[in-house]
C-alpha cells in the first residue's frame, strides 16, 4: 500500500500520534461523533495531524505528514462524552482536503513507506530497560500494545510520544525516516532530565 493515494476523514489535534501508539480521545463534536460511527461501522483509519495553528475545536492548519488511526476501543462516559482508544498504523502525507458542509475535513492522502526493522543496538539496550518499566506504569494505555522492545523504531517512537519535548520535536521524530536519529534525540533529552540529579 505504500505510495497508494486513499481518501480518510482527518482529525486534527494538538498531539502526535505515531506507528503503533495509543491514542486516547473523548469526542463531543458532532462532525467527529459521525466520524467515529462512519470509521467503527466499516472498521476503516482515521487520519491524525498535528495542529500547526488554531484549535481542536475551530479552525486550524495543520503539519501535512500524520499517522493512521485505528480504533480499538469506545465507550461511553459517565458526562456523555464518547471515549475512544485508537492505535497509531502508517504514516501519510496530505496531498489535499476538502471540507464537508459539518465541517469534517477529508483527506487525500498519500501512505508514507513504513520504516525497516532495525534491531535496538547494544549502546541503547538501557532505554528498553527503562521503558520497560515506564510503560508498565503507564497502565491500561499501553496494555494493548504489541512491545517491540528489541525494534529501533517502536522503542524510538514510544520515548518520542512520552517525553516532554516541544510539538515541533515531536512532529520530525514522526516526520524523519531515521530510527538511530530518533533514538539519540531521546537519549540526548534523558541525559538533560536525569543530569541534575547526577551532579548531585
Amino acid at each position: 500500500m505504500t505510495g497508494a493515494v486513499v481518501k480518510v476523514p482527518l482529525f486534527p489535534l494538538n498531539t502526535v500520534l505515531y506507528p503503533g501508539g495509543p491514542l486516547p480521545l473523548r469526542v463531543f463534536e458532532p462532525r467527529y461523533l459521525d466520524m467515529i460511527s462512519d470509521c467503527l461501522k466499516s472498521d476503516a483509519p482515521f487520519g491524525v495531524l498535528l495542529i500547526r495553528s488554531g484549535s481542536e475545536t475551530g479552525p486550524a492548519t495543520t503539519y501535512d505528514v500524520g499517522t493512521l488511526a485505528k480504533i480499538i476501543d469506545w465507550y461511553q462516559g459517565s458526562d456523555g462524552l464518547l471515549g475512544v482508544t485508537a492505535i497509531g498504523g502508517q504514516r501519510f502525507r496530505v496531498i489535499s482536503a476538502d471540507r464537508r458542509p459539518n465541517g469534517l475535513n477529508i483527506g487525500e492522502i498519500e501512505l508514507l513507506e513504513s520504516e525497516d526493522h532495525i534491531s535496538l543496538p547494544e549502546e541503547y539496550k538501557p532505554l528498553a530497560h527503562i521503558l520497560t518499566g515506564v510503560l508498565d506504569d503507564l497502565g491500561r494505555l499501553y496494555e494493548p500494545l504489541d512491545r517491540q522492545y528489541d525494534d529501533a523504531g517502536w522503542v524510538g517512537y514510544r520515548f518520542a510520544e512520552i517525553l516532554p519535548i516541544s510539538p515541533e520535536q515531536k512532529q520530525s521524530c514522526l516526520e524523519s525516516n531515521d530510527a538511530m536519529q530518533r533514538l539519540h534525540l531521546v537519549e540526548e533529552v534523558l541525559n538533560s532530565i536525569r543530569g541534575p540529579e547526577e551532579a548531585s
